[in-house]
This record gives structure tokens, C-alpha cells and sequence, in this order.
């Protein structure tokens, strides 16, 4: 961590996680002025949750500063609030951090994949993924092999990844997914 390009790492990777954190505030505004015009200004919003992702930082554990390297977690301290999102057809969790050092205050950041973007083109049914957003109600654009990357088929179940985290997290909400936006 004493070299140039350690330091030249730590420093890109500081900027595009703060790049990130900027895009995410524009997006969160636009839709907030969306939902108050449709609202007609009745609606107030709670402080935004910041969630970064695949990103390292110096943190002190059992007496040591480490480096912690959060890819495919994210960050559970005692008494944070966090997200844990499903997939386009499942739930996701507003969570409430347990500060677990054994995890390094960490949990997971989503359901995860079990299979690879290209691996669901070529193996789910694109029927089959219609279908499961259309019989739960979910507003949907899924139409062409290509757009199955994302779809719920790919991922995890995550009440099982939320059982298996119950020591870094406890829930606060549970989310159902109204519709599904794939940018």
C-alpha cells in the first residue's frame, strides 16, 4: 500500500465512488420532484441513504487497521440504516445495522447471482420471467433474450441470503416491487 500505484488506486477509486455518490443525488432529486408534482407537493422525503458499492477503506478492527475491500457488501454498523435489494421481481429490505466485527460491520449488498448476465440470456425463459413479473403486478420492459441480465431468475433467494445474515442485520421494512426501470 506504499507504492504509486497503490496510492494512484485508492485515489481513482475514491473519485469514481464519489462520481457515483453525485449521479445517485442528481437521480434521487429528479425522481423527488416527480413524486411532489404528482403529489402536488404532499409528500416529504427522509434523509437520503447512501450506499456505496465495491469500494476499499482503512478501518481499525481487533486493534489493527485493516483494509476492508466491500465487494458484493456493503457496510452494517451498529445502529445503520442500510438496503439490501432483492431482484426485479422479489423484495428488497431497509435494514438496520448489528455492527458485527466478526463480518467487519459487513453484509451483504443484494441477493447475488447465480448465474452470470450472459449465462441468463442464454438460459432463461424469457416466457417464464414475463410471466413472473406480470402475475406479481410488477410493471415491467422485459421483451428480448437481452433483457433477461437482470431478471429474478439470475439472482439468489433472498429470504435465504436474509436468513443467513440475521447476526450483521435486522429488518426494518420489507419493499415489493411495484416496477422495474433497467437503465
Amino acid at each position: 500500500m506504499e507504492t504509486d500505484e497503490a496510492h494512484a488506486y485508492m485515489e481513482e477509486m475514491n473519485y469514481c465512488v464519489n462520481f457515483a455518490f453525485a449521479n445517485r443525488c442528481l437521480m434521487m432529486e429528479r425522481v423527488q420532484h416527480a413524486v411532489q408534482f404528482v403529489m402536488k407537493g404532499e409528500v416529504q422525503f427522509d434523509e437520503l441513504m447512501n450506499i456505496a458499492l465495491n469500494y476499499a477503506v482503512w478501518e481499525n478492527y481487533f486493534g489493527e487497521n485493516v483494509l476492508v475491500h466491500r465487494k458484493g457488501a456493503t457496510i452494517a454498523r451498529l445502529g445503520e440504516l442500510g438496503i439490501i435489494p432483492g431482484s426485479q421481481g422479489t423484495k428488497s429490505y431497509i435494514v438496520e445495522g448489528l455492527g458485527n466485527p466478526e463480518s467487519f460491520e459487513s453484509c451483504s449488498h443484494g441477493a447475488g447471482r447465480v448465474m452470470g448476465r450472459k449465462q441468463a440470456q442464454r438460459e432463461l425463459d424469457l416466457n417464464t420471467e414475463i410471466k413472473r413479473l406480470d402475475d406479481k403486478g410488477i410493471i415491467h420492459g422485459i421483451r428480448h433474450n437481452k433483457d433477461l441480465d437482470e431478471a429474478a431468475g439470475a439472482y439468489k433467494d433472498i429470504d435465504t441470503v436474509m436468513a443467513n445474515q440475521q447476526d450483521l442485520v435486522k429488518i426494518k421494512v420489507e419493499l415489493e416491487p411495484l416496477a422495474v426501470v433497467k437503465g
